[in-house]
């Protein structure tokens, strides 16, 4: 017995000193990554390493830049020495981690954005991303950024915090102890991250470090457009590295395959090479829309078209309607149907309930045969021609009229035409999210520019007698959808091709994914006079159709709506609508962001809008000034719109027996052919 105690003590004696010897490295290996990336922020830190990288960099540049003595003397991009450890650990994971954990692969490499190209390169570095490549075809090139630099000591600052809050996650991951609250991410709130630390921990540990990415963007000194595009590369890269992107770093993923039996993962390759072959990424279940059918299904006739568009009439739907019509321009890179969604989502419908007749144009999707068509046309042939059918078809002088985004600015263009030409043919316009003035474009600026637009002017414009060649409604499609690249491209990855599930049927982004070719010709011209050269808000300064165009002419009642969370039209941008025109105006502001906000229908009760309640026929210059003046109201800001609508629409008659007139007969039901065209 003596001997086996000797024994048994001796082995306790061994397994504490190899215990001890195991702790000890574990916490001296924990201790020796931190110290890594502390150096690592040091050398961001110190200026001596800002004017070694400033050199670096000027000199990389040389070759590739035009003239790099204009940038010789630029501030070094903090970037540079960032992308030395973005990648994780510098030596894998330290040992004091669990054996729990996986094995990570080496996370994408955070961009050096004093050398980058524009997203064409950053396109190469996603292209090893899985799923990511493929979309990122879609968009457009941005131009080259200059260096940019980061205050000393805003850097510093950023340099204690990630300190502190590295030590705090390192501490809790010896401890196997992540706390939950910093998992607060919707990507990360399912148990399977939160219940086993190594998830726990990846998790955590890419919060962090894209939180503070995006603050070192933040912090950049440069000029507006520069900041803008590097803090849009960062939400890109930050974006496609997250763990939940992984199936080998998913553990819903992970669970889904393990319960199926390797199912999910046979379906989620299945809607993969769907959608490559439909050239992005699936949304929604379109198996479950049918356009003409259970969407885009109010009751009505096409009357008239012409190469551009199909214009449609629709049936009244109540006994009295207002004399004067409503002509609606909707956006023409996506289809008509938004304003026609479900019937309970359906501004058309509540137009027509609330006793509006109610005409709409429904654009063709461009292929080649109309690829040389110009913005004139569609001022002209678009909007021109078809206000002069509906004021036959209702022996109106005067029609109302609406334009939704671009709609709203090709709807104040045609106006402004016909007032040059001595004609007023609106009594009233409506104009959604639309954009007058392009002073603030928000992030879709990151992509023009004077090269952007003359290699689109090269390439697809006809410019020096080359082709006209189409702008493809996918590219639209995938810039907008990488403007909130969480929601509406990573969000599917994750769901679609790791968990392989079917997207819900949602008809909004059924819509969104059914995009409309531009010709390159009117295409061009809207980027170069709208959002590069801003053109239109100044009088004289552009000539269309043969008129040269002055907003400030327009003296017709104008109501002017913006969505206060748009990334595409900002809301201060719509108000800035206001001091171009000179008739009596009404702002209103919804909650929500470019579609959501406009697709409000009462009968949901949902969100809320702002407006000043007062009958004052100006607005005030400053939108902030207007904010401070303005109530909130809950719910849909239609009924507002519908009131002030009838104000101008006359009086109330018994609706026509048939639509359409000798003239300009029914072609065919609505929703028409040029709604059906799509590219795949």
């Amino acid at each position: 017995m003596a001997s086996k105690s000797t024994s048994s003590s001796s082995r306790s004696r061994t397994a504490d000193s190899t215990s001890a010897q195991a702790s000890s490295a574990e916490s001296t290996g924990v201790q020796q990554a931190f110290d890594q990336w502390l150096n690592a922020w040091r050398s961001v830190a110190d200026p001596a390493q800002w004017a070694k990288l400033t050199q670096q960099t000027n000199s990389a540049a040389a070759s590739s830049a035009p003239n790099a003595a204009d940038t010789a003397n630029a501030a070094a991009s903090p970037f540079a020495a960032f992308s030395a450890f973005a990648n994780g650990f510098p030596n894998g994971f330290p040992s004091a981690f669990p054996n729990a954990f996986p094995t990570l692969g080496a996370m994408p490499q955070m961009p050096d954005i004093t050398k980058m190209d524009g997203l064409a390169e950053f396109a190469k570095l996603a292209s090893s991303m899985p799923g990511f490549g493929a979309a990122m075809q879609g968009l457009p090139t941005l131009p080259k950024i200059p260096t940019a630099a980061i205050p000393p000591e805003r850097l510093q600052q950023l340099q204690s915090d990630y300190a502190r809050d590295t030590s705090e996650l390192l501490k809790q991951a010896g401890a196997q102890a992540i706390d939950p609250t910093a998992l607060k991410d919707r990507r990360f709130t399912d148990v399977s991250w939160q219940s086993t630390p190594a998830y726990a921990f990846t998790a955590a540990w890419y919060l962090l470090n894209a939180r503070y990415l995006q603050e070192l963007a933040d912090a950049v000194q440069s000029d507006p457009k520069t900041r803008e595009r590097i803090r849009f590369t960062v939400q890109q890269w930050a974006a496609a590295a997250s763990p939940s992107n992984y199936l080998a770093l998913n553990p819903e993923a992970q669970k889904a395959l393990i319960e199926s039996k390797g199912e999910s993962l046979r379906q989620g390759m299945l809607n993969l090479l769907g959608d490559m072959q439909r050239g992005k990424i699936s949304q929604s279940d379109e198996s479950r829309f049918s356009v003409g059918k259970n969407i885009a299904s109010t009751e009505g006739s096409v009357v008239y078209e012409n190469e551009l568009l199909q214009l449609i009439q629709y049936k009244p739907l109540a006994p009295k309607v207002y004399a004067r019509p409503l002509l609606i321009v909707p956006p023409c890179i996506n289809k008509y149907y938004i304003l026609d969604l479900s019937p309970e989502s359906s501004l058309v419908r509540y137009a027509l309930q609330e006793g509006h007749q109610v005409y709409i144009l429904s654009w063709r999707n461009a292929d080649q045969s109309i690829a040389h068509k110009t913005w004139d046309d569609y001022v002209e042939q678009g909007v021109l021609e078809t206000i002069g059918v509906v004021r036959e078809i209702s022996g109106e002088d005067q029609i109302n009229t609406l334009g939704f985004c671009i709609g709203g600015t090709i709807l104040s263009t045609a106006l402004a035409v016909a007032k040059a030409r001595g004609e007023e043919p609106a009594a009233s316009m409506t104009l959604l999210t639309s954009m007058l003035d392009f002073s603030d474009t928000g992030v879709l600026d990151v992509f023009v520019d004077e090269a952007h637009v003359q290699m689109r002017e090269q390439a697809i414009g006809g410019k020096g007698g080359a082709p006209a060649g189409l702008m493809r409604g996918v590219e639209f499609a995938n810039t907008f959808s990488y403007l909130r690249p969480n929601d509406l491209v990573w969000n599917y990855v994750v769901d679609n091709y790791l968990k392989g599930r079917t997207p819900q049927a949602f008809d909004l982004l059924f819509w969104n994914s059914d995009s409309t070719n531009l010709p390159g010709p009117m295409c061009v011209w809207y980027l170069r006079n709208t959002y590069l050269e801003n053109k239109l808000k100044n009088p004289n300064a552009l000539t269309v159709c043969g008129e040269s165009i002055d907003l400030s002419s327009l003296e017709l009642p104008t109501f002017i709506y913006g969505s206060r969370e748009d990334h595409i039209v900002p809301w201060k941008s719509a108000y800035a609508s206001a001091p171009l025109l000179t008739g009596p105006q009404k702002f209103v502001l919804g909650a929500s962001g470019h579609i959501a906000g406009v697709i409000n229908p009462p009968s949901k009760n949902k969100r809320s809008f702002w407006m000043i309640d007062s009958d004052d026929k100006r607005l005030p210059d400053n939108p902030d000034a207007w904010f401070d003046a303005a109530a909130e109201h809950p719910g849909s800001w239609w009924p507002t719109w519908s009131k002030w609508l009838a104000q101008n629409a006359g009086e109330q008659v018994k609706p026509q027996a048939s639509q359409g007139s000798k003239k300009y007969p029914v072609i065919e039901a609505a929703p028409g052919r040029y709604v059906l065209e799509r590219d795949y």
